[in-house]
């Protein structure tokens, strides 16, 4: 028998030595494996990821490796993290509670807004100030009529207590959305001047109050919603003639909501220039492509910033680039905020379908106002509301009330529900102001002598203000809304008139036009100011349409808004003032224009 080498026989010891010693180990490891493993599959998914992670390294062994040194990465980054804080911690100095309070003391913050020039606590004194109740003929104060009312640096808040004994002024109110306004007990179209009759619906405004509380107390969608909500948004699509209807608790909220809700990024957006600030928040929100038209152009031949030729333009470069198909909307307004200008609704009907188009129409400040009976541009042109996409609409204008809606198809509606970040975070619109809307929309239809009484007033003032050289009337001639603005001077010329030709047009991605008109915004604001303070003092209330401009004294477009808007005072018509009123008004109007702007060109 050959003999084992003693070296081979000291290893082999020494092997078996070693594996009795791991042995226990290998075992505890093997069984804590294992039961990681049953906690792992009593997991629920836990087969689904381990089949994802075996597909995936089959199909990309790559890819696994990046997983786990992403994996590897982010447990550094937070181990990292974790010391970095603890070695910053040991560097910090520490103070007695003495020093602390020390240096608390001698901190001054930052003031949260620049102080105030003198000329804008000026203007601040200048602003109205209603005392009592609110209507067409309220008692209005500022420090014009009262001196007392005048901020300063040393005074930059009015006191309460002075507006209890301070001078007032009855007013025509030619400034607040009250447009119209239903008959009073004592059986007149327009209220009397002293009447205390409660107007229709005050009575169940207060009984709903005295049920439901103040507040709603939650979003729509959780529990916010009551049976006065769903009456109400049956009462819109119902007076509209449309399939369903949605509301939003505020105004601003609902056009800047619905867009996003349906336009996303890729998406194609078509709108008009002059469309108002809210509108242009909510295609901001909506990441789209937005493409732009001139201002109420729809259709024209000899120019190529129209809504028709910008479509055409979209239609040949989609095809050109051979673009995937996109959602694609034009979004405009029924009745302009800014201008008063009014959609020629049936063309861009026919313009929308040839392109295939769906038209998102803001009708905040037409529903309420046009029509026989306040239903808007649909009943104005005797078009029937199912024709339009989406109508949003504000009822904090038109209405009497607060938050605003969109109606359209069941659809369109219940999609909003779930996908409006206004509809799904916000809370719900209180009970008292739903009661107070939809006793608006029964009395535009009990009442459609309103909107008769409206238009004969709008005529009245228009007729009054139409023959001041220095004044142009943007607004058309049924708005409501009537945008005074500084007419232009135009130099005399012998030249002659020069044929209308196609010209290049603006471009169809800015919001500015290609030869923008020029005005100096900061003087024309000025002196719109001065008629506005002048005819305060004659006894009508007025004001100018106010702009989020930049802080900068120049008033260039620095803000929040897009672009320069021209300058204008705007009027706003109300049924509730009688005919002979409404031409006092115009009067005084007319006469602190020519005060204050004819004699100073």
């Amino acid at each position: 028998m050959a003999s084992i080498p003693y070296g081979h026989y000291v290893a082999g010891e020494a092997q078996s030595v070693t594996t009795q010693t791991l042995q226990p180990i290998l075992v505890l490891l093997s069984y804590g494996l294992s039961q990681a493993e049953k906690g792992f599959n009593a997991i629920p998914g836990s087969a689904v990821l381990l089949r994802y992670i075996r597909e995936s390294h089959r199909d990309d062994p790559g890819r696994t490796l990046l997983e786990i040194l992403l994996a590897l990465f982010a447990l550094w980054t937070v181990v990292q993290g974790r010391r970095r804080a603890e070695r910053e911690a040991k560097n910090f100095v520490k103070l007695s509670e003495q020093e602390v309070d020390d240096l608390v003391d001698d901190w001054m913050p930052e003031p949260l807004v620049p102080p105030l020039s003198s000329a804008a606590f000026s203007t601040l004194s200048k602003t109205p100030i209603i005392v009592g109740p609110a209507g067409p003929r309220p008692r209005v104060t500022n420090s014009l009529i009262d001196p007392n009312l005048a901020l300063s640096p040393a005074n930059p808040v009015v006191d309460p207590a002075l507006l209890l004994t301070a001078k007032t002024k009855e007013v025509i109110n030619l400034a607040s959305f009250n447009f119209t306004t239903p008959p009073s007990s004592a059986g007149t179209t327009n209220s009397p001047k002293n009447s205390t009759d409660p107007l229709p619906g005050t009575e169940t405004a207060i009984a709903t109050l005295r049920k439901y509380g103040l507040g709603s107390c939650g979003p729509p969608g959780f529990y916010g919603t009551i049976d006065v909500h769903l009456a109400l948004e049956k009462a819109i699509s119902s007076f509209l003639g449309t399939e369903s209807a949605i509301i939003y608790s505020q105004s601003f909220a609902t056009a800047s909501s619905v867009i996003p809700a349906f336009c996303k990024r890729g998406d194609i957006i078509v709108a008009d220039r002059g469309v108002n600030f809210v509108i242009q928040k909510g295609m901001q929100l909506s990441r789209s492509t937005i493409r732009w038209y001139d201002h109420n152009s729809l259709r024209a031949s000899n120019s190529t910033s129209t809504l028709a030729a910008v479509l055409e333009q979209l239609e040949k470069d989609l095809k050109r680039k051979k673009a995937p198909l996109t959602r694609k909307f034009i979004v405009t307004e029924g009745l302009f905020a800014d201008t008063g200008s009014l959609t020629d609704l049936p063309v861009l009907l026919s313009i929308a379908k040839k392109y295939k188009y769906r038209i998102i129409l803001d009708e905040s400040f037409s529903i309420g106002t046009l029509g026989r009976t306040g239903r808007g541009l649909t009943e104005l042109f005797n078009v029937p509301a199912t024709e339009v996409d989406m109508i949003i609409g504000s009822m904090g204008h038109t209405m009497g009330s607060a938050g605003g809606f969109c109606t359209g198809s069941t659809v369109m509606c219940e999609h909003q529900r779930i996908n409006s970040t206004s509809f799904v975070f916000s809370a719900a619109l209180p009970a008292l102001l739903a009661t107070a809307a939809n006793e608006t929309i029964d009395n535009f239809i009990r009442y459609p002598e309103m909107f008769t009484a409206l238009q004969e007033n709008i005529r009245a003032v228009r007729a009054v203000l139409g023959v001041v050289d220095s004044l142009e009337i943007l607004s058309h001639s049924i708005s409501p809304i009537v945008h005074l603005a500084i007419k232009q001077r135009s130099p005399p010329s012998l030249a002659p008139t020069e044929l209308p030709s196609l010209s290049k047009g603006s471009n169809a991605t800015s919001i500015l036009t290609r030869d923008p008109p020029s005005f100096d915004v900061a003087r024309e604001e000025a002196l719109l100011q001065d008629v506005v303070d002048e005819a305060l003092m004659q006894g009508v209330l007025i004001t100018r349409a106010k702009r989020l401009y930049g802080d900068n004294d120049e008033k260039q477009p620095l803000g929040q808004e897009w672009h320069a808007i021209r300058p204008t005072i705007r009027l706003a018509i109300t049924s509730a003032l009688s005919k002979k009123e409404c031409e006092k008004a115009a009067t005084v109007v007319k006469n602190a224009w020519i005060k204050v702007i004819a004699k100073r060109r």
